[in-house]
């Protein structure tokens, strides 16, 4: 319990000022409709979570309800499945009803078993069985105080957990002190804000706590406190007998936190000397283990050693678990800042010599109790740092390694460890500015620092995510590969990290040019280039040309993704899917890395990477409401950990997808966005991406012209531009405004380039584009034929956008074929595809070929009244008048991408597919009486 007890000092005195918030945790685990859910309560520090909790637990007991409970504390924030150590120990001699798998992967994680360290996912899961196996027996009923203070590794198992439990005989209930930074993710569970108590309850509590204290004193007491009760109770403890009396004045009033960790300090500070040795062990320690304490403290007795501190009520002991937790986490602190430096190491290397079964730990505790440069005590820690990341832990490895650098006794090892540990945070860890201050380190220590493959894989990174070019990122990586030690060894880890980073930056620069210098090193590569490597290289660098002869090759390393815990392994197979059309098969996978970033187990650059490719993937297959929402929780992302590079990516994603659905305005404000931020930069690979978004803007807009213009700049008319991949899925997009446009020689042209490629042996959608493009420049019977063979290929439906346009060419083809009762027959469907994904444009295109072959509008589009939110008639009544987007926003206080996404949504509702038709479409709505 770490939130001081607001009542009185005596243990029977019922809660005061809180009857409605135990009411609520209570009835929200007792309702039947909640029945196994998860509560996330929050509040000031002192507002008295803890006490709650404890009052919850009690009642919950009392209802034959098992209790298990886990408190977060600052010291083991480290210490990777620390607080699931600590939750679980009730249980340790039940893991045997698990199966095999399950029981040996939990075993592991919480330290009483031996192997390598468990995939995230199994852990979370056997954790699920575990609970659900023991609930079966008796309901239960899992507390967790200060959540944020847990390590990351156990907030990740319990996010899982807090997830799955309705409808489960297993209830959550979770304290954060309010603001602290946590890595469990709250988003789709119940929060509840304790609340300080009011002045009623305030005025009770300090009369029932301090019932000496004069009326006066109180009242400014209570005016100070501001209804937390943890003030309310310590602060007038802090007085003298006179002040309490009112018989002198009561001092001035310093900000709660302040005079909270003096009170800390000064009750710390009385203790005999031997309980606040052995407290400052507890501190350091952060489990509560008594018998750690004990063996570190040497002491038989810890339990009445520390008497003086219960007393006090600095600290509780629960015999049950025989674990110590100290009753505020401001009183650890004030344990640590009240010791000096000496004691501090004295009490690292105590722990040191007790945990020698386990050595993460205790190569932590001997880096902190390290007087001075110990390589060899930076070598254990360097070797942390690689289970840490190994473990997906990219956040404690850079901790490790900055550690073990300020031990290294030689500059040049203290500087390789800085970059590398600048390396992780920029490429993995999403703190670029620590990255930055790592790397300066690195450099001011060691000359030699700049030149190494961490630090210039770093300094690329942080170049292109300010103000640098990527033509300076590139040069920089080059040189250092260029110039290393490493002999070309294909196992060297440091060169293998330097050339994946190598590869997107050749394809950020959309330079055929950039890529010689990573073809060159590849074929140094001995004793062979490993196969992910050679993989990506071949289906990502110029696809249209190498990547079909990598296809067997990728689908061996899909065949096992789904084995992959390794977040950025899985998101480079994702990278080396994107153009071979195999996105699909990394889905689980990115997924997985998505619910992981969400929960604080990923780092953020493999969180970002995973929504990138499931934007992709979920366009292709069109699930485009999920791409916007994927796109906007990237574009927060980047915003919050200043990722400013990557924006172009969720960019991108929202130009397509408005472009598709119609609203040229946001398409063309978010692709003038990418091209604004990434010419200067020299990103021209970014820019091709805004060139294929334009260019179907411009089509679905009819004004084939600009299309045609869009395209070429993508791929010129006859060429599959090398190293330029994007040039494959503008293909079609540039044959279809050739031909608009009278241009029957370059979409000829085009068409030939595209069959000479490998472009449609990489996947059944590029194939489609590809047989489309045929169809779209034949004529007579040839052509009918044409359309046949190309919606012939295995499940196009997959594709619905791509199959549907090949189905409108086709369509427009038969109706002037004359051949109509055809020609409905894939208007009708293609129409439909349109419809269902949003793409207006599209469909009224359709509907007007319909139209034009006789076919009367579609009943069921028109059938029953056209309903309007009153938001959405607000919207379109204003769009109607001829304002933009953005002035809308600004009139109804919303984003401009809220206004644009209601305007997807109203259009099809109105059967309209341009703003130039609201104004007629809202008459005739007024004169139906519809909205």
């Amino acid at each position: 319990m770490n939130d001081l007890d607001p009542r009185t000092s005596h243990d029977s005195m019922e809660l005061i000022g809180r009857d409605r918030d135990l009411k609520f945790v209570r009835s929200f685990f007792n309702d039947s409709a909640v029945q196994g859910g998860a509560l996330l309560l929050s509040g000031e520090a002192g507002v008295g979570k803890s006490v709650l909790l404890d009052a919850v637990a009690t009642a919950a007991t009392n209802d034959g309800v098992r209790v298990l409970r886990a408190d977060g504390v600052q010291f083991e924030a480290d210490i990777s499945y620390a607080g699931l150590n600590q939750l679980l120990v009730p249980l340790f001699d039940s893991f045997d009803v698990l199966d095999p798998v399950h029981r040996d992967a939990l075993q592991v994680a919480v330290g009483i078993g031996g192997g390598p360290s468990p995939d995230r996912l199994l852990t979370s899961t056997a954790v699920l069985l575990l609970l659900r196996e023991t609930a079966a027996q008796t309901p239960l009923l899992l507390i967790v105080d200060d959540l944020p203070w847990l390590d990351r590794a156990t907030n990740a198992v319990l996010g899982f957990v807090a997830r799955r439990l309705v409808g489960s005989r297993i209830g959550f209930l979770a304290a954060s002190r309010e603001g602290s930074e946590s890595f469990f993710e709250t988003s789709g569970l119940t929060e509840y804000r304790v609340q300080p108590l009011d002045a009623r309850a305030s005025a009770q509590l300090l009369s029932h706590a301090h019932p000496d204290v004069s009326p006066a004193v109180r009242r400014r007491v209570a005016a100070e406190a501001r209804g937390n009760p943890l003030a309310l109770v310590e602060l007038p403890a802090a007085l003298t007998g006179e002040q309490r009396t009112a018989l002198a004045a009561v001092p001035a009033v310093l900000p709660l936190g302040e005079r909270l960790q003096a009170l800390y300090a000064s009750r710390v500070a009385a203790l005999p000397e031997r309980v606040r040795e052995l407290l400052l062990i507890a501190a350091l320690d952060g489990t509560g283990d008594l018998a750690v304490i004990g063996a570190a403290g040497g002491v038989q007795g810890v339990v009445d050693e520390l008497g003086p501190a219960e007393r006090e009520r600095l600290v509780s002991i629960s015999d049950l678990t025989r674990r110590l937790s100290f009753r505020h986490p401001l009183i650890g602190s004030a344990v640590v800042e009240e010791a000096t430096t000496a004691a501090r190491r004295r009490a690292h290397q105590a722990l040191a010599d007790v945990l020698t079964d386990q050595p993460e730990r205790r190569a932590w505790h001997l880096g902190e109790a390290a007087s001075g440069p110990d390589e060899a005590v930076a070598a254990l820690l360097e070797q942390t740092a690689r289970h840490r990341i190994r473990r997906g832990d990219a956040l404690g490895a850079v901790a490790a390694l900055t550690r073990a650098a300020g031990l290294s006794p030689e500059p040049a090892n203290e500087s390789r460890r800085l970059a590398e540990a600048a390396y992780i945070g920029a490429d993995a860890g999403g703190e670029l500015e620590d990255a930055s201050r790592l790397l300066a380190g690195a450099r001011l220590v060691h000359p030699t620092g700049q030149d190494s493959l961490h630090a210039a894989a770093a300094s690329a990174f942080l170049l292109i995510n300010r103000d640098g070019d990527i033509d300076t990122a590139h040069r920089l990586l080059v040189g250092a590969i260029e110039a290393g030690d490493h002999g070309y060894d294909a196992s060297d880890s440091a060169l293998g990290e330097a050339l994946h980073t190598l590869v997107l930056l050749c394809s950020y620069s959309g330079d055929p040019k950039m890529w010689e210098p990573l073809f060159r090193a590849v074929d140094r590569l001995t004793p062979e280039v490993p196969d992910l490597l050679w993989v990506t290289i071949r289906t990502f660098a110029d696809p249209a040309r190498t990547g079909a002869e990598a296809l067997p090759q990728l689908g061996a390393l899909l065949a096992g993704i789904e084995s992959k815990s390794d977040a950025a392994r899985v998101m480079r197979i994702g990278t080396a899917s994107l153009y071979p059309d195999r996105l699909a098969d990394v889905r689980d996978a990115s997924r997985r890395v998505v619910e992981q970033g969400r929960a604080g187990a990923a780092p953020v650059r493999r969180h970002l990477g995973a929504l990138m490719d499931l934007c992709l993937d979920y366009y292709h297959s069109g699930r485009w409401d999920t791409v916007a929402e994927l796109a906007q929780e990237g574009l927060v992302l980047c915003a919050e950990h200043d990722y400013r590079f990557f924006t172009w990516y969720f960019h991108y994603a929202q130009a397509l997808l408005a472009a598709a659905r119609g609203d040229a305005e946001t398409s063309a404000a978010l692709t003038e966005e990418i091209v604004r931020w990434s010419a200067p930069r020299g990103a021209q690979g970014a820019g091709y991406f805004a060139c294929h978004a334009r260019a179907l803007a411009a089509i679905g807009g009819g004004d084939f012209e600009a299309a045609f213009r869009h395209a070429s700049t993508l791929s010129r008319p006859g060429v599959l531009a090398p190293y330029v991949p994007h040039a494959m899925w503008g293909a079609m997009d540039l044959v279809e405004a050739a031909v608009r446009t009278g241009r029957d020689t370059e979409a000829a042209a085009h068409v030939a380039a595209m069959r000479e490629s490998a472009m449609a042996e990489l996947s059944p959608r590029l194939e489609l584009l590809v047989r489309g493009s045929e169809a779209l420049i034949t004529s007579g019977d040839a052509a009918l034929a044409a359309f046949e063979r190309a919606l012939s290929l295995p499940a196009p439906e997959r594709w619905p956008f791509d199959v549907a346009r090949v189905r409108l060419f086709y369509g427009e083809r038969l109706r002037r074929e004359r051949a109509t009762t055809e020609a409905r027959e894939h208007l009708s469907r293609a129409r439909e595809a349109f419809e269902q994904l949003g793409a207006a444009p599209w469909a009224a295109r359709a509907a007007a070929e319909l139209r034009a072959s006789g076919q009367a509008a579609q009943a069921a589009a028109t059938a029953g009244p056209v309903s309007l939110t009153a938001q959405e008639l607000q919207i379109a009544t204003l769009a109607a008048t001829g304002l933009t987007n953005k002035q809308i926003a600004e009139r109804m206080f919303l984003s401009h991408r809220t206004v644009s996404t209601h305007l997807y949504q109203i259009f099809p509702k109105l059967g309209i597919t341009s703003r130039a038709a609201l104004r007629d479409a809202l008459a005739d709505l007024d004169t139906d009486g519809g909205h």
